[in-house]
């Protein structure tokens, strides 16, 4: 590559879109490895979890998802320390490589059930793995790509990095379903789930060579070669005042709002789905994934539109959209997945049952399946199982799972609700890599910009779907609040607040130049 090509010529256009497209195809794959676990939360629960309590399962499940966003910000400061020492380039290329191992690794632990509780810890160790690569993958992406951009167009530069965290969670929800739908769903559950999991190993693979080839930033090789670089980054990004002062601002100030409202329009959205309305886990996943096709390229809009208004009005006016708007959308998500709210069509009701018998051990399972109409087309469908022990005369009480497909009209209007809630992730996140790398100079940058955004995203935005989610459950169990699903959302409102109120007095408007 002829990284040193003066700016602004075709050689040096050429090279930075070869440089765009070389990191943001491999950020693309780690936000994939990243999410799959997310995305596969139910399924997980049921796997690496004692079986006797599903909720319970399914908060360990979302905790240990978190646990990974709660580590980002130690690869934060571990990757980005090497970064700003050895170089950008070297320092990613480790990442994707420990990411990679660590998902496939998760497709080849042995459920609960075979090894016990030592699947859920090996689970929870390799979730931390991941945590501490995403630390220090997307800083070195965003300062790589920055550093190689002319003055201008920084912000549309780094957008193609943000589009990469959405469309990583696009690519892991098409996975999943492209391999469900090829096999059975009995087949799905006892292995077919590993896969996307498995998968993931090729990717990594070939974007490990695509990278392999790239040079290094031309900034970080100038202040190398001149002496400039930094001896120890933690201790001038922290222990110097000045410094410091810019990293907690960008972290209260951006990242902190950013975050929440991220994982907001994305996970929080899909886990509402499924877990307080109880929609069909198809079906959420192509609602999520049609808002996110239709909703990914405004990243680069905002991005691009950032170079001609400044980063702050953009990203604080997502933070107030999200602020005022997301208790009336999310109640509105609710009452179009409320078949209490639909006429149901009492004729059309359908029911059938089976029994299995195990022949080894004499037990005996009756499952009853229940159908109800709706006359917009939704179903709701009551899975209702029993166990009889080899010797007993009666069954077990019934344990029911209910899940509701929604009719059409009902799915456009959630993909619509869904798709504001990105447009508002898009807005926040857009322009958020050019902001950080613009507070910090090139011996300092890897390190200090890593730190707000990973605390402001692992921290604030990784815990919000299991805080939101045991505020939602501890509602519903007091049985005193009239809207009980909502009360999950006062987590990233009051985190929005208090973010945009620090943005709002304290940023500035200015796009800085990098040096």
């Amino acid at each position: 590559m002829q990284a040193s090509s003066p700016v602004g010529t075709a050689t040096h256009k050429k090279t930075l879109w070869k440089v765009i497209g070389a990191s943001s195809l491999g950020t693309l794959i780690e936000w994939y490895d990243f999410y799959i676990f997310g995305s596969l939360a139910i399924v997980i629960s049921t796997k690496f979890f004692p079986p006797d309590n599903p909720t319970a399962a399914f908060l360990s499940t979302l905790a240990t998802f978190a646990a990974g966003f709660v580590v980002r910000p130690f690869g934060a400061l571990f990757f980005g320390r090497l970064g700003d020492i050895i170089g950008r380039k070297y320092t990613f290329m480790v990442t994707l490589l420990v990411m990679g191992l660590a998902t496939c690794a998760i497709g080849l632990v042995p459920g609960y059930e075979t090894i016990g509780f030592a699947a859920p810890v090996i689970v929870l160790v390799l979730r931390l793995l991941q945590g501490l690569a995403l630390g220090g993958e997307y800083g070195g992406a965003a300062t790589y790509v920055a550093e190689y951009s002319e003055p201008g167009k920084r912000g549309y530069r780094t957008s193609w990095i943000q589009t990469t965290a959405t469309f990583g969670l696009f690519i892991s929800l098409a996975v999943i379903m492209l391999t469900k739908n090829s096999m059975s769903a009995e087949a799905f559950d006892e292995w077919g789930w590993r896969l996307p999991f498995l998968i993931s190993s090729v990717m990594v693979v070939v974007s490990y060579f695509i990278r392999r080839n790239m040079d290094e930033s031309p900034l970080f090789k100038k202040a190398k070669s001149e002496g400039k670089t930094s001896a120890n980054p933690l201790r001038e990004s922290f222990g110097k005042k000045y410094n410091f002062k810019f990293v907690l601002l960008a972290l209260f100030g951006a990242t902190m709002g950013q975050g929440v409202i991220w994982y907001t329009g994305q996970f929080y959205a899909l886990s509402f789905l499924q877990s307080v309305c109880r929609v069909d886990f198809d079906q959420t996943n192509y609602i999520i994934g049609a808002a996110l096709l239709a909703g990914t390229g405004f990243f680069v809009f905002f991005g691009w539109l950032s170079d001609k208004v400044g980063r702050k009005p953009i990203m604080l006016a997502g933070m107030l959209l999200a602020i005022l708007t997301y208790r009336p959308i999310f109640d509105r998500i609710y009452q179009l997945t409320d078949v209490a709210n639909k006429q149901e069509l009492v004729d059309a009701y359908a029911s059938h049952q089976y029994v299995e018998m195990h022949g080894e051990t004499g037990d005996s399972l009756r499952v009853t399946t229940m159908e109800h109409f709706y006359a917009d087309g939704s179903v709701r469908t009551v899975v209702q199982t029993e166990t009889k022990t080899a010797g007993e005369t009666a069954f077990s009480a019934p344990v029911a799972n209910a899940h509701v497909h929604v009719g059409s009209s009902a799915f456009a209007s959630l993909v619509l609700l869904v798709f504001v809630l990105v447009l508002y992730v898009t807005m926040v996140y857009g322009p958020i890599a050019a902001f950080l790398v613009e507070m910090f100079p090139v011996r300092i940058r890897y390190t200090s910009m890593s730190l707000p955004y990973h605390i402001g995203n692992g921290i604030f935005g990784g815990l919000l779907p299991a805080v939101a989610t045991y505020l939602v459950a501890k509602a519903q169990f007091a049985n005193s609040l009239e809207k009980p699903y909502l009360e999950g959302l006062w987590y990233p409102i009051i985190i929005a607040v208090v973010s945009f109120i620090i943005g709002l007095l304290y940023l500035k408007n200015k796009n800085q130049n990098v040096q």
